[in-house]
């Protein structure tokens, strides 16, 4: 996506332009927001605010503590759909806020339905959405970075509670309503040493001592590696290649079988996680699809540049992941079996990859 660098709010005349383009991208050629938005050069977040004062309200979010007073009321909504997504997959869940919590900048929602990892300090602006659309008024909360990019939106429903939002809303709200958004320019991406640089055999003797998954992230900082160059540089036994189309056969068998799964997807500001069986897989052009009735996923399989089996070890035994990567070396996409902390890993989860592997390895072995 194409996005501007402006310091400055754009003018009332760039700003009734880029509403005129914007309305008439989306009522001709039924384009979402992301995709108007970046027809026309500018983030998805400059878009949205320059309908502020019309049917799009400015959230007051300047600090941590605001975004996290505004989001953790979000059990208050009752039944939602939270989407949070990637430039290669979207991952949306229908169900009710469970349990909230935080430790500074970083959240936590625990439940049923609705299970998210928050980094606030990647969070940048906020806004109510009241569209219409051929179907009547749709209402959202929509969550931006500095960039102007979407980090998570939560869709009200027909069960939802509309009075409950209208006071939030209310609450949350700028006291001068003022159209146009200042984004900042694109981070650059972290450089990556080369394979020569790092010890490599203390990064192996590392993973090898590992007790819990979450170890992983510490590994990967003490010896300055990126995540795909550190599947790349692991011992063989912990990860392996496979081929980025492997994830369609994965999904239908989990669904065949009614395997339950975890289905995790984020971005700098937002995890969001699917626990559960899978039901109903399509594919659709390049899209992969879940469409479930509260568990919908699309996966861009054309971004899918890399596919890895990992298997880390933990005071609970292997637990075993399926990670898809872009051609940036970006993490898109985490699959595990589902488990609870404590829990070993479930025996057809791990039969299951073992079984992709397998062809994976037949299939290499043939081509070769």
């Amino acid at each position: 996506m194409t996005q501007t660098s402006l310091q400055v709010p754009a003018n009332a005349a760039t700003l009734a332009l880029l509403r005129e383009a914007f309305t008439e991208l989306r009522t001709t050629r039924k384009l979402r927001h992301r995709e108007a938005a970046a027809e026309l050069g500018v983030s998805e977040g400059e878009a949205l605010a320059a309908f502020v004062g019309e049917h799009v309200v400015r959230l007051d979010t300047h600090s941590v503590d605001q975004f996290a007073a505004l989001f953790e009321a979000m059990p208050l909504l009752g039944e939602v759909m939270v989407l949070t997504r990637n430039d290669a997959v979207v991952h949306e869940k229908i169900g009710t806020f469970g349990k909230m919590s935080r430790n500074g900048p970083v959240g936590l929602t625990v439940g049923r339905a609705i299970d998210l990892r928050i980094f606030y300090a990647k969070w940048a602006s906020a806004f109510a959405v009241r569209e219409t659309c051929d179907d009547g008024v749709r209402e959202s909360l929509q969550f931006f970075d500095a960039q102007g990019v979407a980090i998570t939106k939560i869709y009200l429903r027909d069960a939802s509670d509309h009075v409950a939002f209208d006071a939030l809303v209310e609450l949350h709200a700028m006291p001068v309503q003022k159209a146009g958004l200042a984004v900042a320019p694109a981070q650059p991406r972290a450089t990556q040493r080369d394979d020569a640089q790092i010890d490599v055999a203390g990064f192996r003797a590392a993973w090898a001592a590992m007790t819990d998954t979450h170890e992983f992230f510490d590994i990967l900082r003490k010896f300055d590696v990126t995540r795909l160059q550190a599947l790349h540089l692991a011992d063989a036994a912990y990860a392996e290649p496979i081929t980025p189309d492997a994830i369609e056969a994965l999904l239908n068998h989990a669904a065949g079988t009614q395997l339950p799964i975890m289905v995790f997807v984020g971005n700098p500001g937002m995890i969001q996680i699917h626990t559960g069986p899978v039901q109903t897989i399509r594919t659709m052009g390049p899209w992969l699809n879940v469409l479930d009735a509260d568990f919908n996923l699309h996966l861009r399989t054309n971004l899918v540049a890399h596919a890895w089996i990992v298997r880390k070890p933990t005071s609970d035994g292997i637990v075993t992941s399926v990670e898809l990567f872009d051609a940036a070396g970006e993490n898109i996409a985490m699959l595990f079996g589902a488990r609870k902390p404590g829990q070993a890993e479930r025996e057809d989860w791990r039969a299951a990859v073992q079984r992709l592997a397998r062809i994976e390895r037949v299939v290499e072995g043939v081509t070769a």
